[in-house]
């Protein structure tokens, strides 16, 4: 099993990785997963790229590779499916990158397209017998309350700085933008109580006393089984093992008004939540179908979750059709105002299965496939917007946002209105948090950029906000991260030529 490697992205946060010594964020759940469904007798080996390299005698000594994806692991993908052809072992792919773009990877053997669940018994069936077929799709969402537990024991865990677990699959929104609803669905459908007690009880019994991330496509979709349900039981759960994780997932802005849906979560032991804001504009939130943010005062709601013990990381986007170079002043206004911290900023690109990207190519405007990585500063489709103005916009952006002077007023911002929950309980801190704090005293303190504005943060937050020091160092630390990699984003010399539209092709005729 493969999962190549990532490039040097925001989500990445290979910078600030070095200094936990751990070699990648989180592990590759989807394998994971798709591994406990093959059987015991099998000998199986995970190479995760971002943590070891893939080397050819694991290749040559496998009946299959299977591989799984996103976008913007295509360079990767393409490198890893030219060794294996080289050394004639079949691949098998999957995982959203293969369901969405098949056509663009003749030289895979075989693809599992969608959701594999319900697939697997014919497909091990089929490996078993040697009659593997090229394509298997399943055509219904699967019941992913039969889904065993992911196979966490193929990890080095020590190599990450997070595990993942999946709640519930699907969204009930329907932005432009957004390829989800043709992957995963709109109708949630989640996992029982049991069945993540379980996995949290696994994760304990391998050692893991680290964050858990909840990977969900947005996890407060259904709000009365997690309510009623499941954050209970986890919440006894973690009482009974003494608070060994904090949680963090993905989440709508609607969340601020559920005030029993936030307590709950915060007495959990989640303390983070990334949020799609995209923009301040309305225009563009109508454009992109985005009404749950229109209802609502996205500023007092960012600062309730805030004072709620729940720091917010905002998802934002520059390039809609109704944006006007006013957007970028505004959108640096806004993150600034909202004290936002880990604000991730993209240029608009569709993405094959939303709405978007088949707007667009009715319109004669899409000229490619979706990257997925921001520091490429690609964009698929013809904007609006003059392209000289968006690119140079969004550079400047990136550079405004991430300046030492910027980040660490934004990060005071933040810790001026965040406060911890009722239930929180001061951790004895780590070896890894001590390791990683001694670093930061050298590389950001003593060499880096944003050394002066450090030190004044640390020394203030050890005199008004002594309790969140360690959380003060950790978003230091990040924000280093975030500093390397908007410096290349604002550093790169980008030339794009929009000539004719691009053509996907007929997917259907080529399967």
């Amino acid at each position: 099993m493969v999962y190549p490697e990532y490039p040097d992205t925001f989500w990445g946060f290979k910078h600030a990785l070095k200094f936990a010594s751990k070699r990648a964020a989180l592990p590759p759940l989807g394998l994971l997963t798709i591994a406990s469904y093959l059987p015991d007798e099998w000998n199986i080996k995970l190479v995760d790229m971002n943590c070891e390299r893939l080397k050819e005698k694991d290749v040559r000594n496998s009946d299959y590779v299977f591989i799984s994806a996103m976008a913007v692991q295509r360079e990767s993908v393409k490198d890893v499916i030219r060794r294996c052809n080289e050394l004639n072992v079949p691949v098998i792919a999957g995982g959203p990158l293969f369901t969405m773009e098949p056509d663009h990877f003749p030289n895979a053997d075989h693809f599992v397209l969608g959701e594999a669940e319900e697939i697997m018994p014919e497909l091990v069936e089929d490996i078993e017998n040697g009659k593997l077929k090229r394509y298997y799709a399943s055509p219904d969402f699967p019941d992913i309350t039969k889904a065993p537990v992911p196979r966490w024991d193929l990890l080095h865990l020590k190599w990450y700085y997070s595990m993942g677990i999946q709640y519930s699959r699907g969204c009930p929104f329907d932005c432009e933008f957004c390829e989800i609803g043709a992957l995963n669905g709109h109708v949630p459908r989640s996992k029982s109580t049991e069945q993540i007690i379980q996995e949290l009880q696994t994760l304990y019994d391998l050692g893991w006393r680290r964050s858990v991330f909840f990977v969900d496509d947005n996890f407060i979709g259904k709000r009365f089984d997690l309510k009623r349900k499941v954050l209970p039981a986890i919440i006894e759960w973690q009482k009974a093992h003494n608070y060994p994780f904090t949680f963090y997932t993905e989440v709508s802005i609607d969340l601020a008004d559920d005030d029993e849906l936030v307590n709950l979560m915060t007495r959990a032991g989640f303390n983070r939540v990334f949020v799609g804001i995209e923009t301040p504009d309305k225009e563009s939130l109508k454009e992109t179908n985005k009404y749950q943010n229109i209802k609502h005062n996205l500023e007092k709601s960012v600062e309730k979750l805030h004072s709620s013990g729940l720091e917010v990381q905002g998802g934002f986007i520059i390039g809609f059709d109704h944006d006007t170079p006013s957007i970028f002043k505004r959108q640096f206004s806004f993150i600034q105002r909202t004290g936002i911290v880990t604000a991730m900023v993209g240029m608009l690109n569709a993405p094959r299965g939303s709405k978007l990207y088949e707007r667009m190519r009715n319109e004669g405007r899409l000229i490619s496939e979706f990257v997925e990585n921001n520091v490429e500063i690609s964009i698929n489709f013809i904007p609006r917007m003059n392209i000289k103005t968006l690119i140079s916009g969004y550079q400047r952006l990136m550079k405004q946002l991430y300046s030492p002077v910027n980040y660490y007023r934004r990060l005071r911002k933040f810790l001026s209105v965040y406060k911890f929950p009722n239930t929180f309980r001061l951790k004895k801190i780590t070896f890894i948090e001590i390791k990683a704090f001694l670093r930061s005293l050298v590389v950001i303190g003593i060499f880096g950029k944003e050394r002066f504005e450090y030190w004044k943060l640390l020394i203030w937050s050890l005199f008004k906000k002594r309790r969140h020091f360690p959380l003060v160092v950790a978003l230091a630390i990040s924000g280093y991260h975030f500093r390397k990699i908007a410096e290349k984003i604002s550093k790169k010399k980008v030339s794009l030529i929009f000539e004719k539209p691009f053509s996907s092709g007929n997917l259907a005729a080529k399967m």
